[in-house]
């Protein structure tokens, strides 16, 4: 059986769950041999149904709200649709990313016949964090790149940070399907974990009753000057935060804050 999911804020409407990187939102038949279903577990857990509104990738972790009623639902997912909700990530990405850029650059569905229409698509990124490793990943260089970087959507494509980070030629280190094999080979080696390294850190959503903006945030706490590399890392087996792993990778490696760039 699945352990519990971490409830981030709760009211007789919406909830705001931590989903864990592995996880699907609800079962498909796309990834039947999975049985980690955030829905499922939800509903067993509350003891009630729960309404999806939106969705996360199965690799990505952080916060995603359900709703707890269908008056809740119908209106969380029309500000979804209507562009009403603010969406915050994290990456962690191959090379040095630009400080700041603006990405607005169509997409196709993943899926979508050859013919099919593009749809508009536009994130803005902003470099947090960076650092160089004295190890070669890739024999054309002798050194190994990373930066941390900031993903704020302004429309919701499918795989939109992802395939815009690729189009930027700094695809997130883990994405199987956008990234690079060797270069997610290497990070899975040396960090120990395969995973895809995107992170739902923050978002904001119009209070389906009242209307008024409502922001989750997923816990992950943005190192202080002193921590950068400081190897504070939290215990594999203590009662750990569920973004242990984010804080892991922010504590184990050597980090450069970007300057005038902290959240």
């Amino acid at each position: 059986m699945p352990p519990p999911l971490h409830i981030l804020w709760r009211d007789e409407h919406l909830v705001a769950v931590y989903k864990p990187a592995g996880w699907l939102v609800h079962r498909t038949g796309l990834d039947a041999g999975e049985t980690r279903f955030v829905m499922q577990t939800l509903r067993d857990q509350l003891g009630q149904h729960v309404f999806p509104v939106h969705r996360l990738d199965k690799g990505t972790c952080g916060v995603l709200v359900m709703a707890l009623h269908s008056d809740a639902a119908r209106a969380l997912s029309q500000a979804f649709e209507q562009g009403a909700t603010h969406k915050r990530y994290l990456a962690m990405v191959r090379g040095w990313a630009p400080q700041a850029i603006e990405v607005d650059h169509a997409l196709k569905p993943d899926d979508a016949p050859a013919d099919a229409a593009v749809q508009d698509a536009h994130t803005r990124f902003r470099r947090l964090a960076q650092l160089t490793l004295p190890e070669t990943s890739d024999a054309r260089f002798a050194t190994t790149r990373a930066s941390l970087v900031e993903a704020l959507p302004t429309t919701g494509r499918r795989h939109q940070i992802r395939r815009h980070l690729k189009h930027l030629a700094h695809p997130i280190i883990g994405d199987a399907t956008h990234g690079k094999g060797p270069l997610n080979r290497w990070w899975a080696e040396r960090l120990g974990q395969q995973r895809l390294w995107l992170h739902a850190w923050q978002l904001t959503v119009p209070h389906p009753m009242s209307g008024v903006a409502t922001t989750f945030d997923s816990g992950l706490r943005w190192p202080e000057p002193a921590d950068w590399g400081g190897g504070h890392l939290p215990a594999e087996d203590s009662a750990a935060p569920p973004c242990a792993d984010w804080l892991r990778l922010l504590a184990r490696l050597p980090w450069q804050e970007t300057p005038a760039s902290a959240p």
